[in-house]
């Protein structure tokens, strides 16, 4: 399916090389501000050739609005977004046409329809993730009403990390460098091996850590549609993530339940906290007023600049090397991604529980 969300829709269209990517949205309430201008910048941090940390391919990424708004505001019918592809260099994948290149959808694409387009994997490349963030950044307005906000940024690339939780972290500074993490030290190193990879025309993967601050406690349903649950289908529908953990995650299964469980308590203003959120803010799948935190997980970029063993579609053993132009570290540009697909989910849940309660 192309369609995400229940109340808060999107449906995404367009391939790497045609004439563009696009998205319509639907169930966006009436009389939302929305300003293009916050799409675009959205988009900008999206973008590719924004450093040279990043594929040079270079697209405007300009967003046009065909519908759903009027004087600033949302209409309350479909809003119709679209962005032109300008820079295509479709020869680079001539080589691949009958190819099956290791570790991307090519074998797959031709068995589940028995033809695909090859020019930079057509529907299966991360182009289509720029409808995904134009679709988030009204998303991202429409909770800004709420007082909710989402925020997400580089947390580990390869064996570099991070070495504080996000509580530490002036997450201002997210921006503040080409790699996207708020932690300056960190980011220094986290270039640098970027730089090193790319050098030998290698890739390398890593982690981005999400944080939603504001969110109301009551949002998520119970049992499938758990808030976690829909984070989790959230993140692992974009290219190249390999995992996702919310709160304490896998390293929560090393201590006790005495050491684990979030003890509840009123502050001075009388609203009810817990004094630990090893839950993430989410338990029994609804948020519970604690910031919700999660890490997602991404691989190496599947495209290298190097020669690997692989077969075409007859079945013949051949060697391939990469061609064209490719990020040698997909997680700067995944950030906006992240935040694009927290924020659709976040506005669909809030609808949602608005039909909850009279």
């Amino acid at each position: 399916m192309n369609t995400f969300g229940t109340l808060f829709r999107i449906t995404t269209f367009g391939e790497s090389h045609g004439p563009g990517i696009g998205v319509v949205i639907d169930g966006c309430p009436a009389g939302i501000a929305v300003d293009v201008a916050t799409i675009q910048a959205a988009l900008d941090r999206r973008r590719p050739g924004q450093s040279e940390l990043t594929t040079p391919r270079r697209e405007a990424d300009q967003v046009e609005v065909l519908s759903g708004l009027f004087e600033g505001h949302t209409t309350g019918t479909p809003i119709g977004l679209f962005i032109r592809n300008q820079d295509q260099a479709s020869h680079d994948y001539s080589h691949i046409e009958h190819a099956y290149r290791p570790s991307h959808a090519d074998y797959t694409y031709d068995q589940k329809y028995g033809r695909r387009d090859y020019r930079g994997g057509g529907r299966s490349s991360a182009r289509e993730t720029a409808a995904r963030v134009a679709a988030g950044a009204v998303a991202a307005q429409f909770l800004a009403q709420q007082g909710i906000r989402a925020l997400s940024y580089v947390s580990q690339v390869g064996a570099v990390a991070v070495p504080v939780g996000y509580e530490q972290l002036d997450l201002g500074l997210i921006d503040s460098n080409m790699v996207r993490c708020p932690h300056p030290e960190t980011a220094e190193q986290m270039t640098e091996l970027i730089r090193q990879v790319r050098d030998r025309h290698d890739t390398v993967g890593g982690l981005v850590t999400g944080v939603v601050l504001g969110v109301p406690a009551g949002l998520g349903e119970p049992v499938f549609d758990k808030l976690h649950a829909e984070l989790g289908k959230a993140m692992l529908s974009i290219n190249a993530v390999k995992g996702f953990e919310y709160g304490s995650g896998f390293a929560g299964t090393l201590l006790f339940g005495s050491e684990h469980n979030d003890a509840f308590y009123t502050d001075e203003q009388g609203t009810v906290r817990t004094r630990t959120n090893h839950s993430g803010g989410i338990q029994g799948g609804i948020s519970n007023g604690q910031d919700v935190y999660f890490r997602v997980a991404f691989k190496p970029v599947a495209t290298i600049l190097q020669p690997q063993t692989t077969i075409n579609d007859q079945g013949e053993e051949i060697t391939l090397a990469g061609k064209g132009r490719h990020d040698p570290c997909v997680l700067p540009r995944a950030v906006p991604i992240v935040d694009a697909m927290t924020n659709l989910v976040l506005a669909d849940m809030v609808l949602r529980a608005r039909a909850n309660k009279v």
